[in-house]
């Protein structure tokens, strides 16, 4: 019994010594990225990898290239990359969430490759069980919409998050841009019920003012303009007396 034992605790501190150094190297690593010195900080990085070509160590290491090449080097291409190893490896790890909110970020913000974009938010809200996060890329997929000019499917979109959502701090803006999407839309005879749902809720609601404008602009459209009038008046007094209420 002790010819196994024995071996087996000599080994162990060294395993534990090897897990050290690689600690020190990316520690060493990241501090040259912070002083700029990129392309050392990813030698460093590199000659951990080929040290230490699994675990939590190589998911960090990965997750950290990917971070210098997106920040720092502007190759969000090799950024993706790295991103999408650390998933392979482990998307459930201490770094998986993040990479795959670099992964979605940079697709609708970098390469604007918006079908994907929606892809990547809808695997992070799969991912996560945290309704504010959740939210958060849910309010993403629906100004994709917007971007893309589909209003129908923005609308619908910004329903699911008040829907899915209706605690979270994004409903207040949600229903503001639903306002926003009837009237490109030309459904303006939804949006005074919307809008007095909307009061009822945030009665000091900082989308007061635009909100208004976008009544009057309904009312004009249909060529009320007694009533557009008035409501411009309001939009007027509102956008006077509300920096004055901060």
């Amino acid at each position: 019994m002790f010819k196994y034992i024995l071996p087996i605790l000599f080994i162990l501190p060294l395993l534990a010594c090897e897990v050290g150094q690689g600690e020190q190297l990316v520690l060493k690593a990241n501090n040259e990225w912070i002083k700029g010195r990129n392309h050392s900080a990813i030698e460093i990085f590199k000659s951990i990898l080929k040290k230490y070509p699994s675990g939590e160590l190589t998911e960090e290491v990965l997750f950290r290239l990917g971070e210098i090449h997106h920040f720092s080097l502007n190759n969000s291409m090799q950024a993706i990359s790295y991103f999408q190893e650390v998933m392979e490896i482990n998307k459930n790890g201490p770094f998986g969430l993040d990479a795959q909110e670099y992964i979605a970020e940079i697709m609708e913000f970098t390469f604007k490759d918006y079908e994907q974009a929606i892809i990547e938010y809808q695997k992070l809200i799969h991912m996560r069980d945290e309704s504010q996060k959740n939210s958060a890329y849910q309010y993403r997929i629906a100004s994709i919409y917007v971007k893309k000019q589909n209003y129908e499917q923005a609308f619908a979109e910004f329903e699911i998050l008040l829907k899915m959502y209706p605690k979270s701090t994004w409903v207040e803006t949600t229903q503001f841009k639903i306002l926003e999407t009837l009237y490109t839309l030309d459904r303006c005879s939804e949006i005074q019920e919307y809008h007095n749902n909307f009061i009822d809720s945030y009665p000091d609601s900082k989308y007061r003012s635009e909100m208004k404008f976008i009544i009057a602009a309904c009312f004009e459209d249909k060529g009320m303009l007694i009533k557009a009038y008035k409501e411009f008046k309001a939009w007027k007094w509102i956008t006077r007396i509300q920096p004055c209420l901060k």
